[in-house]
């Protein structure tokens, strides 16, 4: 090889070594935040259920249907909130490696989307436990057929949860994406603006693609998610607004 080869070589290698240390960094925070909930896996799951166990019919209760439910289904929600918990270390390092490559106005603007997209992740979380839950499990326990006994498995229960709460969480981060798309020049705020329309039906077949296969859901997830992309929107013609002052302070320059 090449000095010129090793030359090329190099920053590619210092590159993927630093990656592989920040994901790294974030898996040691995600097994450290697991080790720390094991020991309450129980009381954790027992507060998932809550929305859903008190709208069981009186003297009915959830049921595990396998061998192994009772301690794979508390371990497994264990690890997803040790990963929801490390966000902000995994968000952080995420920021740490692409930094080095950005400009220093594009630095100024990634420290609040950071912390922004901390916050609106948790928003997500806390909409979907606290609204989300009871309207859906609501609605289900209140459809029951007469004759039917209601017992939802834990295990099944679990996925839907998981899946409503990621659902959410990724949904609540729709203006973060909406202003690093337009911060990076993708698009402008008033194109965007002018697919406003075709953003909505994308919300709602999301909406029913990410949910249960109930309106009032599906219904809850998509109008957040437009709601949040005129948030988006909003912040964006704030970042077009300031990227065109510059422009023009550097062309008097």
């Amino acid at each position: 090889m090449t000095s010129a080869d090793q030359d090329n070589g190099q920053p590619l290698v210092a590159h993927l070594t630093e990656l592989r240390d920040r994901l790294l960094r974030c898996v040691l925070a995600i097994l450290v935040c697991a080790l720390a909930l094991m020991p309450f896996s129980g009381e954790i799951y027992s507060f998932v259920a809550k929305p859903l166990r008190q709208y069981l019919p009186e003297g009915s209760s959830m049921i595990a249907t396998e061998v192994a439910s009772t301690f794979l289904t508390p371990f497994k929600l264990v690890l997803v909130a040790a990963f929801c918990l490390a966000i902000p270390v995994i968000l952080h390092q995420a920021w740490r490696f692409i930094a080095p490559g950005m400009y220093r106005h594009e630095q100024r603007l990634a420290g609040p989307l950071l912390l922004s997209s901390v916050v609106l992740f948790y928003a997500g979380l806390a909409f979907a436990y606290y609204v989300v839950f009871p309207l859906v499990f609501g609605f289900f326990s209140g459809i029951t057929p007469e004759g039917v006994a209601y017992t939802p498995d834990i295990a099944r229960f679990l996925d839907t949860a998981l899946k409503l709460f990621l659902a959410f969480g990724i949904a609540f981060e729709i203006p973060i994406a909406t202003v690093l798309l337009i911060s990076a020049g993708v698009i402008s705020a008033h194109d965007l603006a002018g697919k406003r329309a075709y953003v909505i039906v994308t919300c709602f077949v999301f909406g029913m693609l990410l949910t249960p296969p109930d309106v009032i859901s599906q219904m809850l997830l998509a109008l957040p998610m437009w709601l949040l992309f005129e948030v988006g929107i909003l912040f964006g013609r704030l970042v077009d607004k300031q990227r065109a002052e510059r422009e023009q302070q550097e062309e008097s320059e």
